[in-house]
């Protein structure tokens, strides 16, 4: 787990050996200004010198000076070093859920990997930035300061040695009570950021049923969960002051009463009032070096949830990998299904796809027909190796699927899926996901393939028209023609469209349909579609359900001898005969 996480520090590391070198410069600094100050108190102000105060005095000064330096870069260092960590931390977090497969990601909520990468690597890097400096200085201060409390009096400093641990103990039992109260509040935060996801990403649907006051009532309760969790966890935590300042006043009385007396029996003899001075000093030192490992004790303890979290996504292992010779390219865009099965967990008694054979040639349209449920979407996911199959193979451009480099053969089949994803950023900036290298003219062929350069000509600012994050500012419609365009511009051997034209009007449909047909032949097209108008024109169609091909044929063929395709299509032609009428 520590490997793990010091593995972020990496061009860090200066800062990180610095922070410990100078803070233990400036305990030391600490350490010897008691000392000075008894000297100053004893052979100055006692002894009546005035070249003694100027000598010790002069010292005093340097040493503090020293110690205030020495402080300041240990600072300085430790926040470039915490920083660092925490910018290294997010890259790996991001970078191990890029790859992810969708299996992976699955077992993630989005709320619970934003939290992870946000308020979890926050906890995680200031556990980090106080462990390279008020984890050493305290252990440092506490032992520095114990062992000159024994040089000056033994038996005095033995107050130090039954007021520690008893001080201890119970800032540690405090830690621990404290523990799983925010470790609950953690978890709390998951459902607050799924809360505020659904409702931003969901406004327009909250708006139109009118269920604002529903969604405050959801925000306001996750809400008071976790304030109801921190005011519990702050209760037992508000202790800690009081526990720290009532054993230092006693160590302080205790010192105070009995150095005195020693004092006044020995005559200054056996303990002098400069260093009965330095010993209380000793003392606070101590305990506040104890204090300091408390609040660090209960930081860590605090952050224990967060460190867990942190780590779970990067010990995650994809489950796709790519093989150790990958091939890297893909031939052409044949598809051959040899007895596939699938399923989300893994079960093969629970396959969403079963027995799947099929073949399909380079450069044909197969159209895909199906219930909700029946494992369209689930069939096409594989061919990119979105997923891998339970068993059986899959076979690209005469190849399986698991051989092929993962970028090459995602590069050599574009996705359009049914939740169509814009990003924030210009429509030529969208449009250039599919190849950021493209030219203009590139860029708006794709768009009047995809029937979408119309409505973007009508835009004021054309392809420089800022898209906002999600793409609410274009309708459904113009979505799915932008993605469409995307995927285009990648020139794959293999164009999947998962629903990707359910909200355009039939005759932009049929466009887009001529267009494929006329403009880009060689490319296999696989259309998952609701309407039987968007796939009849197909070279061959399945038709899925239940998660098995139920027919394979053309139009004509499966109006013949498929009962569930012809019902379809008499339930949608009839739909628009009496709509005629």
């Amino acid at each position: 787990m520590i490997k793990k996480l010091l593995s972020c520090v990496r061009e860090y590391k200066l800062p990180t050996i610095l922070t410990p070198i100078f803070v233990m410069g400036e305990v030391v600094m600490e350490v010897l200004i008691p000392l000075i100050m008894a000297d100053l108190i004893d052979k100055g102000f006692y002894g009546e010198s005035m070249e003694a105060i100027w000598h010790y005095g002069i010292i005093l000064i340097l040493a503090a000076i020293l110690a205030l330096a020495f402080g300041a870069l240990s600072g300085i260092f430790a926040a470039k070093a915490g920083a660092g960590f925490g910018k290294n931390l997010r890259h790996d977090l991001f970078y191990r859920v890029q790859g992810f497969s969708f299996k992976n990601i699955d077992k993630f909520s989005t709320a619970s990997l934003v939290t992870r990468l946000t308020t979890d690597v926050t906890n995680v890097q200031n556990v980090f930035a106080g462990a390279i400096r008020v984890a050493l200085r305290a252990p440092l201060m506490l032992i520095f300061s114990l062992v000159m409390g024994f040089r000056i009096h033994q038996k005095l400093a033995l107050i130090f040695l039954v007021l520690v641990p008893f001080i201890g103990t119970g800032l540690i039992m405090l830690a621990k009570k404290i523990h799983p109260l925010m470790e609950a509040v953690f978890h709390r935060y998951d459902d607050l950021n799924a809360v505020v996801e659904e409702n931003v990403s969901g406004i327009r649907l909250v708006k139109s049923y009118a269920n604002e006051e529903l969604e405050k009532e959801k925000f306001g309760k996750v809400s008071k969960d976790i304030y109801d969790g921190f005011t519990r966890a702050e209760k037992l935590l508000a202790l800690n002051m009081p526990i720290m300042q009532l054993g230092t006043y006693i160590c302080i009385l205790l010192i105070s009463w009995l150095g005195a007396r020693i004092i006044v029996l020995t005559n200054s003899v056996e303990l002098t009032t400069g260093l009965l001075q330095s010993l209380i000093t000793y003392g606070i030192q101590l305990l506040g070096s104890v204090m300091m490992l408390s609040f660090m004790f209960v930081m860590a303890t605090i952050s224990k949830a967060s460190i867990d979290r942190v780590l779970e996504v990067l010990d995650e292992e994809s489950d796709i990998q790519n093989p150790k010779n990958p091939v890297m390219e893909v031939k052409d865009g044949s598809i051959e299904f040899d007895n596939v099965g699938f399923s989300y967990v893994g079960d093969k008694k629970k396959e969403c796809l079963k027995n799947i054979n099929l073949k399909i040639k380079s450069g044909e349209t197969i159209g895909i027909l199906g219930g909700t449920g029946s494992g369209k979407s689930s069939l096409v996911n594989l061919i990119p190796r979105l997923y891998d199959t339970t068993s059986g193979t899959i076979k690209v451009g005469g190849k399986d699927v698991k051989e092929y480099d993962l970028v090459a053969l995602r590069d050599a089949v574009a996705v359009v899926l049914q939740k169509n994803v814009l990003f924030s950023g210009t429509i030529a900036e969208n449009i250039r996901w599919g190849d950021l290298t493209a030219s203009d003219k590139e860029v708006e062929r794709v768009c009047k393939l995809a029937q979408a350069d119309e409505f973007i000509q009508g835009f004021p600012d054309k392809y420089d028209t800022h898209i906002e994050q999600g793409g609410t500012n274009v309708s459904g419609g113009q979505k799915q023609r932008l993605c469409i365009a995307r995927a285009l511009l990648k020139k794959p051997k293999i164009l999947i469209l998962d629903d990707s034209t359910s909200a355009v009007d039939t005759k932009t449909d049929s466009l887009i349909r001529k267009a494929f047909k006329e403009e880009i032949p060689n490319i296999t097209k696989l259309i998952i579609a609701q309407r039987v108008a968007s796939v009849q024109d197909a070279d061959k169609i399945i038709v899925m359900d239940n998660g098995k091909i139920n027919g394979f044929g053309t139009h004509e063929e499966l109006l013949k001898n498929n009962q569930i395709y012809k019902e379809v299509y008499e339930s949608q032609t009839k739909g628009d005969v009496s709509e005629n009428g």
